[in-house]
């Protein structure tokens, strides 16, 4: 169990590492260290606020079938560097771009990591 939660953690700081290297208007300031921590604040965030804005939100995933979550994600990213000074992101658009590449970066290093069996639990 702490393995899996460590292993998340680091993919987690992989993609957000990912993601500030491949957008222009996405920085991470102080180095692997700030990055770790940014991961966990991330972690934190997307578990405690999360649940509550996909909740929220539900109308509106139904509407757009689902596509509305890459903004929910994006919300909960800009949160994240709102509260840390670790992470400036730039505009909306660099944000929902940074939410893809964090998801997908995420899910692929997931399955390469963990496995299928571990994501099909996850869900």
């Amino acid at each position: 169990m702490v393995r899996r939660v460590l292993i998340m953690w680091l993919i987690l700081a992989v993609a957000l590492g990912v993601a500030a290297w491949l957008i222009p208007d996405v920085h991470i300031k102080y180095g692997s260290f700030a990055l770790i921590g940014l991961a966990a604040l991330y972690g934190l965030v997307n578990a405690v606020i999360g649940p509550i804005l996909r909740l929220l939100t539900v109308p509106l995933n139904v509407i757009t079938l689902g596509l509305f979550s890459i903004v929910v994600n994006a919300i909960l990213l800009a949160i994240t560097a709102g509260i840390s000074d670790v992470l400036d992101l730039g505009g909306f658009l660099q944000t929902v771009i940074a939410a893809i590449v964090i998801s997908a970066v995420t899910t692929v290093l997931h399955l390469i990591l963990l496995g299928r069996k571990h994501h099909d639990k996850a869900k």
